[in-house]
């Protein structure tokens, strides 16, 4: 009988706890957050133009070179094959430049991101610290990381609209 009665006093105690555990864990959606805030839309606008700019003078330069490469094929033997091999060796090197230039836009796009998202996530840090320290919260984590969990839990909305009064924009140049 003794027995039974700590089983249940522990079983009991277990659940307690766990239940205080699980009552100050919360969660935020930080790509949601990040994707849909003021500041993260601009970004993504700015950074999609700046993209879609760059990406337009590459085709224009693609398209040159191939009809470059073209005219060079048709003139094959109308010109000396010394000239053939020159003028060969001109548009290998203009296409490395091509691919460097391109490589390099990418990188520069990708670094922008980075930058923007880093900027982001600076600024969200204190506003989950102060909301953490007002609302008596002891853990926030980030909802990729759950597997299941009730949706009360969820600050994602709360913590999008703090984060839109905090920062309106970013600077990206």
């Amino acid at each position: 009988m003794k027995i039974i009665k700590i089983l249940f006093i522990l079983l009991f105690s277990i659940g307690v706890f766990n239940q205080a555990i699980a009552s100050d864990v919360y969660f935020v959606d930080i790509k949601h957050i990040l994707n849909n805030s003021k500041a993260g839309k601009k970004a993504q606008t700015f950074l999609k133009k700046k993209f879609d700019d760059e990406n337009e003078k590459l085709k224009k330069e693609s398209v040159s070179l191939k009809k470059e490469e073209s005219d060079l094929i048709s003139k094959k033997k109308l010109i000396s094959n010394e000239d053939y091999k020159k003028k060969l060796n001109l548009l290998r090197e203009k296409n490395i430049n091509y691919q460097k230039k391109r490589r390099n836009a990418s990188n520069e796009w990708l670094k922008k991101k980075n930058e923007a998202r880093a900027k982001l996530i600076k600024t969200l840090n204190p506003i989950l610290q102060k909301y953490m320290n007002e609302n008596s919260i002891e853990m926030i984590v980030d909802k990729k990381n759950i597997l299941l969990a009730n949706s009360k839990f969820d600050l994602t909305e709360k913590i999008l609209k703090l984060l839109d009064k905090e920062l309106k924009s970013i600077e990206l140049n």
